[in-house]
């Protein structure tokens, strides 16, 4: 029944006031109301918190004063009759400070109540809040009207100068600054059982519209279930990703322009040796290269921004706009066509520069491979990003990296002598590992020809594949063996982000105690420092 709207204003960079409105209002009304009855109800909010003339506005392009409304108006479409807010003042000047209040004031006129946390409201805000409840040392130091602080300090031999504003003089009465009067204060107020300053100039028309106005309010019928099915979430979600994917352009021609720098450097490092039996071996580290590749590009996008994208997740799903099924699925199927193609743009390079088989079977092969390690990377991201902030996410996901890199190519070269049983479970867990085993078979398996020694090269060791793959120990890999260990991975690394995710918003008992052994240890490290 309540919204709690955090400090931050926490929204969708790259979609319009109207936008992220109508996407707010399918998500809570759901299929209840009209298309047209929707429309309604934003344009009724748009025009209460004045967002009118920022109706076409990208919300990154914003004020401070207008994201604050229209953090407000999000969640007033299905009318909650309990709304908190976390310093809605903080980062505002004095007039967009004024004038969010007076709205919210308007919004608590309407018959919802509205409780704010603020630390130095200034007299004018001060005057405008209708109930003040004031905390010193975790109790209640007073609670009344804004207009009772005054005379409830007059009656502790506290006067309030006349120049001072009352709210800056209680906090620090309450903050001790003044002597040790903290206790007076909690016993005169009876730590806020005694509600008698609640009275204190209070207009009885006042009382009456608001007391008339709650009982029309119809809020006992509001729905404490989501406003939409998983379906309907499903398919908004996945069209406010993609909107946001497409119109963020910069980062869009970024990738682009990476995939075909990256594509173009690694193409003509290996330029030409596909085919060339005397650079067989290097024709592998090409295999390496497209891994190594398809390892850190997808990933490290997703360890710098799926941090702040959970703080977002946090408010609209504690807010219940969504159930968080419907939003990973839309997150996962969202990301994959960009994947996909950025994928293309490398190997469309790649492949034919470093003369690989121009055999339709072999690049099909060849390319579900890269774009399998690909999405794993990314997913794997998103287990790592799910549960830390970036510095920690950017830190953690190459420091993994490297131990998948070293165990992907561990024992290449032995041929089929065995490895202990120890490192080839610990093998077992790289999906690199399978990356290019996959990569191999796609290019060396059977039948595949001889490949050509130069005539300048007097012998070419490697020249019959069947032994090259049996030296690197790949003699008994199957590209379809390889392919389903990594389909089976890719779905074992989204439910492992699903279930982190999950726990980052609603822990069990055994995480959140995992959680407190974890916050222990890290403060016992710092009081070493």
């Amino acid at each position: 029944m309540s919204r709690y709207i955090m400090q931050e204003d926490l929204l969708q960079p790259f979609i319009t006031v109207q936008e992220a409105m109508t996407i707010a209002a399918e998500l809570k009304l759901g299929s209840g109301l009209s298309t047209a009855t929707k429309a309604i109800v934003v344009d009724e909010i748009v025009q209460l918190l004045r967002l009118t003339k920022a109706r076409h506005t990208a919300t990154e392009r914003l004020s401070g004063g207008e994201k604050k409304r229209l953090s407000v108006a999000l969640e007033l479409l299905n009318n909650p009759p309990l709304i908190f807010l976390d310093e809605p003042t903080t980062g505002l000047d004095d007039v967009s400070s004024s004038t969010c209040v007076s709205l919210l004031k308007r919004v608590a006129r309407g018959g919802r109540t509205v409780i704010c946390s603020l630390h130095t409201p200034s007299a004018r805000l001060f005057a405008e809040f209708d109930h003040v409840y004031v905390l010193a040392e975790g109790r209640c130091a007073y609670q009344g009207t804004s207009a009772g602080v005054v005379p409830f300090l007059n009656e502790l031999q506290l006067p309030c100068p006349k120049t001072y504003n009352p709210a800056d003089f209680i906090i620090e009465v309450s903050s001790g600054e003044y002597g040790p009067h903290t206790e007076r204060m909690v016993a005169a107020i009876e730590n806020g059982r005694y509600h008698g300053w609640r009275e204190y100039a209070v207009e009885d028309t006042f009382q009456e519209m608001e007391i008339e106005q709650l009982n029309a309010g119809g809020v006992e019928n509001y729905n404490l279930k989501h406003g939409s099915t998983p379906c309907q979430q499903f398919s908004v979600l996945l069209k406010r990703m993609l909107l946001q994917t497409v119109r963020n352009r910069n980062y869009l021609w970024l990738r682009v322009c990476l995939h075909l720098f990256l594509g173009g450097i690694i193409g003509l490092l290996f330029n030409q040796m596909g085919y060339d039996a005397s650079k067989t071996i290097f024709n592998f580290g090409f295999c390496y290269a497209c891994v190594i590749a398809m390892l850190y590009i997808p990933m490290m996008p997703v360890l710098l921004a799926f941090p702040n994208e959970v703080q977002l997740v946090k408010r609209e799903y504690f807010n219940r706009w969504y159930g968080l099924k419907p939003y990973y699925a839309a997150l996962v199927i969202s990301r994959t066509p960009a994947t996909i193609f950025f994928s293309l743009i490398y190997l469309v390079i790649t492949y034919p520069l470093t003369s690989q088989p121009m055999e339709i079977p072999r690049i099909m092969m060849f390319t579900a491979i890269c774009i399998l390690v690909a999405l794993i990377s990314e997913s794997m991201g998103t287990v790592i990003s799910s549960m830390l902030s970036v510095v920690n996410s950017v830190f953690l996901g190459p420091a993994l990296s490297v131990p998948l890199m070293l165990l992907a190519v561990y024992g290449i070269g032995s041929g089929d002598n065995p490895l202990p049983i120890v490192w080839r479970l610990a093998r077992a867990c790289s999906f690199l590992r399978y990356g290019i085993e996959g990569l191999v078979a796609a290019i060396y398996g059977p039948p595949r020809d001889d490949l050509i020694c130069p005539d300048h090269v007097d012998y070419c060791e490697y020249k019959n594949v069947a032994y090259f793959v049996h030296l690197m120990g790949m003699s008994g890999v199957s590209f379809w063996a390889d392919f389903g260990v990594l389909m089976g991975m890719l779905l074992a690394m989204n439910l492992a982000g699903y279930y982190l995710l999950r726990q980052r918003l609603s822990p069990n008992y055994a995480f959140r105690a995992i959680k407190v052994i974890g916050n222990f240890i890290k403060t016992k490290m710092s009081s070493v420092h």
